[in-house]
């Protein structure tokens, strides 16, 4: 089936929530010269969104983080909506979340009334035009690329993506293995491993295993702040700041925990006591302020053996999806290097 040529679709924002922004799932490469990676905080919501759509894992798409956000394009689309559960309405048609969607042009999509977790994720079927910076879509509001999006605005989207139906808007359009996260715990549990301090740290593991911790309001891409008890190491002495992962728990000088996140830089010398795991970090890029949390810590083998679970999913989502495209006639696009997954190296 010969594809079709790509239209340009217009999107006009008419409310914008209370931050949304361009995203992507960040920066490659570009840590070593001291600059974040970046991208959504959730990046398995932002993955799926955009596999539920036919994109690429790593293809721009919006981030919405609270509020009411609306938005009506000039052409038909395709779009997915996931993340935190959150009411979305086309044309006041309820319509469900990790699914795709057939919008018809000029109606009114409307995602408002997110709980649970604080990020919603917005994908369209192709390719947004999107500033770039460093190759990524993502903001980096300290090198003043922030990347936020404003009512009146208008995005260009180049599309394949026309003339399919969708009769019961409100009914899922196929049958597909979507991985969708757990939000309803009263209190999340986030997996953890041994960080290079934990050791110097007598009890750290017994306090993080028995306590739970609020995020602070101060969080944010750089890091959550957590009310909670801490224990400072013994006996180190000044601790050279390198580099971290995302994820690490760092204790600095007053009582606070900090977990760094996607735009962190280095540890400032202060020591990292624990890491979250890489398959909990979506969960915890969905943590907003007053949210209870609680760690457990695992093994490095199992640590691993659960992010290698969470990408089988994406990659069965990603291959359902394909095989329905082809047979129906959906675009869709390759992936890059299935080997690795866009956005994973720097995480």
């Amino acid at each position: 089936m010969a594809a079709k040529p790509e239209q340009t679709v217009t999107l006009t924002i008419s409310e914008p929530g209370w931050l949304s922004t361009f995203q992507d799932l960040g920066r490659e490469d570009s840590e070593f010269m001291g600059v974040p990676c970046g991208g959504a905080a959730d990046q398995h919501s932002a993955a799926a969104a955009n596999i539920l759509v036919g994109n690429r894992r790593g293809a721009a798409l919006l981030e919405i983080m609270g509020g009411r956000f609306a938005f009506t394009a000039s052409h038909e689309t395709f779009i997915s909506v996931t993340g935190t559960p959150a009411e979305v309405a086309v044309g006041g048609v309820a319509v469900p979340l990790w699914q795709p969607v057939c919008v018809p042009a000029r109606t009114r999509v409307v995602i408002s009334k997110a709980t649970g977790g604080m990020r919603t994720y917005l994908a369209f079927s192709g390719v947004l035009d999107a500033p770039r910076f460093m190759g990524s879509a993502a903001p980096e509001s300290r090198m003043g690329f922030p990347q936020q999006l404003v009512a009146g605005q208008q995005i260009l989207l180049a599309s394949r993506y026309r003339e399919f139906s969708q009769p019961y808007l409100g009914q899922p359009l196929f049958r597909l293995p979507v991985p969708v996260p757990d939000f309803s715990p009263d209190v999340w549990t986030v997996d953890v491993v041994e960080g290079p301090e934990t050791d110097r740290t007598p009890g750290i593991r017994e306090l993080l295993g028995s306590s739970i911790y609020t995020v602070g309001g101060k969080s944010n891409h750089v890091g959550l702040r957590l009310d909670g008890p801490v224990i400072h190491p013994e006996g180190l002495g000044e601790i050279v700041s390198h580099g971290v992962p995302i994820g690490a728990f760092e204790i600095p000088h007053g009582d606070e925990l900090i977990i760094l996140g996607r735009s962190r830089t280095l540890t400032a010398g202060y020591p990292i006591v624990a890491v979250a795991t890489k398959a909990s970090l979506p969960l915890l890029g969905q943590a907003s302020p007053g949210r209870k949390i609680t760690f457990r810590w695992v093994s490095q083998e199992a640590a691993v053996e659960r992010w290698r679970d969470q990408q089988r999913q994406l990659c069965a989502l990603e291959e359902r999806v394909h095989s329905l495209f082809a047979a129906v006639g959906l675009p869709f696009a390759q992936p890059a290097d299935t080997s690795t997954p866009p956005g994973t190296r720097a995480a």
